[in-house]
């Protein structure tokens, strides 16, 4: 933990010494997220799967982060350090979800995501439950937008861009959001 936790203050820049995220540099929270999506995530930016999308400003900024983790003992470390952070109750900060009505739609997110949203190793699935919603709203947009998942090395991606564009609209994507805010 203490490797982690060293490597850690280049991360806690942007996403807090807590892990609790900051939307003003659109970093999430990722305090908690299970080690393996980080240490997966981390690897993907680092190769280049993820983060290098010219309309993925955020995604720029965290491939250099990655290729400062000179090993994969240092992901392993970093991932298991944020995934041992307490979790708090991510901001929700989206108005106008109807989460009523985002419960019939999560039922598809469900088969990844867990119908508690608490994520699915299996299917490489993160956990939802431990994100802003202004984060989760930006990716599916990035979903939809072919800004993430499109890469042909990144399969796991791919699986949601079915399930992004099964969500018509930015009201959809709203209102799922706020079923998931239920869920915590």
């Amino acid at each position: 933990m203490a490797r982690g936790q060293e490597i850690y203050q280049l991360c806690s820049q942007c996403h807090g010494p807590l892990g609790q995220g900051n939307e003003s540099l659109q970093a999430p929270a990722i305090a908690g997220q299970h080690a393996w999506y980080v240490a997966a995530q981390l690897q993907k930016f680092k190769q280049g799967i993820r983060g290098k999308h010219p309309d993925d400003a955020a995604g720029l900024r965290m491939r250099p982060m990655a290729l400062a983790l000179k090993s994969d003992a240092d992901i392993a470390a970093v991932a298991d350090y944020v995934a041992s952070l307490p979790v708090t109750p991510p901001s929700r900060t989206l108005p106008s979800g109807s989460a009523e009505k985002g419960k019939a739609l999560y039922t598809a997110c469900a088969t990844c995501h867990g119908p508690d949203g608490a994520g699915n190793a299996e299917m490489k699935a993160p956990a939802l439950v431990r994100t802003n919603d202004w984060y989760l709203l930006s990716q599916l947009h990035k979903f939809k937008g072919r800004v993430r998942g499109a890469s042909p090395e990144d399969a796991e991606a791919a699986l949601m861009l079915p399930w992004a564009m099964s969500l018509t609209d930015e009201q959809a994507m709203k209102d799922v959001l706020a079923y998931v805010g239920t869920l915590r």
